[in-house]
């Protein structure tokens, strides 16, 4: 098992742009064991005002249009154009019949893996909502404590992941394909709805026009939506990760993104709101956790799942009955 260290020494780390610590505290987060759990809210606790000075960008898109490669073309850019320091925490999909996970955006972003200036950690989904670990939260506050002020949150893909990575991001980029039939057909609309700018990926060569015929159906597309609360009409645009085409005109936007939402306060609500969802879904997933961990709901859990399963007994009728336990 891992040293243990004291949580000063975990802040004074992670203050200091240590990533050996910081990776540590990330584990610490990431980590079932109370002990473990116990110490890394302490940490949380002493670098929380440290934190909150990035711009979080959550990135998702469809299945093959490309998000590990634009990820580190578009985060290489960043760094080289704009000077940012970026952490890119990557949620790898978990294997629903062995549990093991790939990991491999590491190997996937060769480029920002030896770059000083990022980090990536990519994460197990595990079970959680959507393929977005509990932990993704605490590990965004960390990485600002550290000095990254660009986080990516990329999602295992387009489902009910977007909710929740919408829930903790500032700007939430779709990236799409041109090419692939109907551009309005096998996405859901409320994730165009969440989405703040779209791009067209892979807009290189002979698949240039049409990536510009798609930007055009979706561009109308988003002016039959409702007006978003942020007074931000989102925006689309194409690019190439490989050509390097594009990626200052989505700088651009996500930079206008975030000055109008601040001058118009739209910026600080949407973290106040978030703060308190997450407060909620901290107590739920608590709640959950200690309700499995009891011993009584560990014997009766099999024997009434069984009757459930064979039709014996009403869904309902036996989680009533395992809640009467507690």
């Amino acid at each position: 098992m891992a040293k243990r260290y004291s949580p000063e020494t975990y802040v004074q780390g992670i203050l200091a742009g240590d990533r050996v610590l910081l990776s540590r505290a990330i584990t610490l987060v990431e980590s079932k064991l109370p002990a473990d759990q116990e110490l890394a809210q302490q940490v949380i606790s002493q670098v929380l005002p440290h934190a909150g000075k990035s711009v979080r960008i959550g990135i998702t898109g469809v299945p093959g249009v490309g998000k590990s490669t634009f990820i580190e073309a578009f985060g290489d850019f960043l760094i080289k154009e704009a000077g940012n320091k970026l952490a890119v925490l990557a949620i790898d999909p978990t294997s629903q019949r062995s549990g093991g996970s790939i990991l491999g955006d590491k190997t996937r972003m060769d480029l920002l893996a030896v770059n000083p200036q990022a980090y990536i950690r990519p994460s197990p989904a595990g079970k959680s909502l959507g393929g977005v670990t509990k932990s993704t939260r605490e590990t965004i506050i960390l990485c600002e404590a550290a000095g990254f002020d660009t986080i990516f949150v990329e999602t295992v893909g387009v489902g009910q992941s977007e909710t929740a990575v919408h829930a903790m991001v500032d700007f939430f980029l779709l990236l799409m394909l041109a090419g692939a039939g109907d551009e309005l057909q096998g996405i859901k609309r409320g994730i165009i709805e969440m989405a703040d700018a779209i791009a067209i990926t892979k807009a290189d060569g002979s698949n240039t026009d049409k990536a510009k015929a798609a930007r055009a159906e979706y561009q109308n597309a988003l002016h039959l939506y409702p007006p978003a609360a942020s007074g931000w009409l989102p925006k689309v645009s194409t690019c190439s990760a490989l050509q390097h085409m594009g990626l200052d005109t989505i700088r651009q936007t996500i930079i206008a993104y975030v000055e109008l939402t601040k001058r118009n306060g739209f910026f600080e609500q949407k973290r106040r709101d978030q703060n308190l969802q997450w407060m909620y879904e901290t107590i739920r997933h608590a709640l959950e956790e200690n309700f499995f961990a009891r011993e009584q709901v560990k014997d009766q859990l099999p024997g009434i799942a069984q009757a459930v399963k064979e039709g014996q007994k009403s869904a309902f009728a036996a989680a009533a009955e395992l809640l009467k336990i507690v």
